[in-house]
C-alpha cells in the first residue's frame, strides 16, 4: 500500500475545533483527522449495508409489520 500525503487547509473555526478535540482526546491533530475519517467511512459503510438489507427484505415482510403496527 502507498502512502500519500496531502495538505489539508483549515480557517480558523476548523483550526480551533481540532486543537480542542486533539487536546481532549489526547491525540494529534493528524491522529485525530485520520481515526474520524476512518470512522465516517465505517459507519457510511455499515449504512449502506443496512439500506441494502432493508430494501431487499422490508417489501417481503411488509404485511406482517403492517399487521403488528396495527
Amino acid at each position: 500500500m502507498a502512502v500519500m500525503a496531502f495538505t489539508l487547509r483549515t480557517d480558523a473555526a476548523l483550526e480551533a475545533a481540532l486543537a480542542e478535540l486533539s487536546t481532549e482526546r489526547g491525540v494529534s491533530k493528524q491522529a485525530l483527522v485520520r481515526q474520524l475519517v476512518l470512522d465516517e467511512a465505517a459507519r457510511s459503510r455499515k449504512r449502506r449495508d443496512l439500506d441494502a438489507v432493508l430494501d431487499s427484505e422490508l417489501p417481503r415482510w411488509a404485511a406482517v409489520l403492517d399487521r403488528l403496527g396495527q
